[in-house]
């Protein structure tokens, strides 16, 4: 894509610069970046090498897990390494780059997690006709269907957005944020940009009472359940779920929503922190705190690790 603009670069303004809290910084990302890949890549692996948790509900939660690690990898690593190299520049196509990956993982984050409330539905208000409803191959056309859908809005809202002119390249965050980088254009046209805003927040908007409506169904259907083992067990399916799209959406809407700063601000940070940080780390505490299922294949596939890696003479008292 060519610059119109004449910007090589653009500089995050997002952390001081003092040496003490750049490596506060360093340090509290570290970590937070080893925790989300850990837990999200334990997840993926315990999904796949578990004959017991290959079903709808499971298949879409590594493609949760994959999207969380995405999103993190787009701003998390290049903010380390800026500090590391005590500088502060990220070239057009790295910021270029970011915009269009943090929007194809974030919009096909909110897609998929429509379809995991439309297959809740389905299992707990149609469950005789689930597996013939969420089939293998509707599955895989609905994941489908949710990563194209990420990619062609992110296509669009990415070049559109960079076809335009930059009056700076001062951006104040660790990392190219969008409502920073409309702070900082020039451009006189704004058309498209509206157009596809309202696009974005229409296909939000619906997708958002589909959600409601399916979880409105849901729990009309689990208060009518007899049993009290029945209603635990369709909330341990359902609760994770609907705490994933509430921490989602607050952390999205608030970031988005809120006024843009002049100048560096520390609520801006963690409020930015909060919607690209924490999610991918809380998803997957979230969906295995009351999930037996997961909780007890996590353990086995642990306990067979632990198991390999002894001597022989030890393996059997750990079978």
């Amino acid at each position: 894509m060519e610059n119109e603009s004449g910007v090589s670069e653009f500089l995050l303004h997002g952390f001081p610069d003092t040496k003490e809290l750049l490596i506060v910084h360093i340090v509290l990302f570290l970590i937070i970046y080893l925790v989300a890949l850990i837990e999200n890549i334990i997840i993926i692996t315990v999904i796949v090498y578990s004959h017991q948790l290959h079903s709808p509900m499971y298949f879409f939660l590594v493609n949760l897990s994959l999207q969380d690690l995405g999103s993190i990898s787009v701003t998390v690593p290049k903010s380390m390494l800026n500090s590391l190299m005590n500088t502060e520049a990220i070239s057009y196509s790295g910021c270029l780059c970011q915009v269009f990956f943090l929007v194809f993982f974030m919009m096909s984050h909110f897609f998929l997690l429509c379809v995991m409330a439309y297959d809740r539905y389905v299992a707990i208000c149609n469950p005789l006709h689930y597996e013939t409803i969420m089939s293998k191959k509707a599955c895989i056309q609905m994941v489908t269907s949710v990563w194209m859908g990420g990619l062609s809005y992110s296509m669009l809202y990415t070049g559109n957005l960079f076809s335009g002119k930059f009056c700076s390249k001062i951006i104040y965050q660790f990392f190219c944020e969008i409502p920073q980088l409309l702070k900082i254009s020039c451009s006189t046209s704004y058309v498209a940009e509206e157009w596809l805003i309202i696009v974005g927040s229409s296909l939000a908007f619906i997708f958002f009472v589909l959600i409601v409506f399916s979880y409105v169904k849901i729990f009309k259907a689990v208060f009518q359940i007899p049993s009290i083992q029945g209603k635990q067990k369709a909330f341990s399916t359902c609760l994770p779920h609907l705490l994933v799209i509430c921490l989602f959406l607050v952390s999205g809407t608030f970031a988005y929503l809120k006024p843009i700063s002049s100048s560096p601000s520390t609520s801006d940070i963690l409020v930015s922190m909060f919607y690209c940080v924490v999610p991918p780390i809380m998803n997957p505490l979230i969906y295995s705190m009351r999930n037996k299922e997961l909780k007890m294949a996590i353990w086995k596939l642990i306990l067979n690790i632990f198991s390999n890696t002894l001597p022989p003479i030890f393996q059997f008292f750990v079978v």
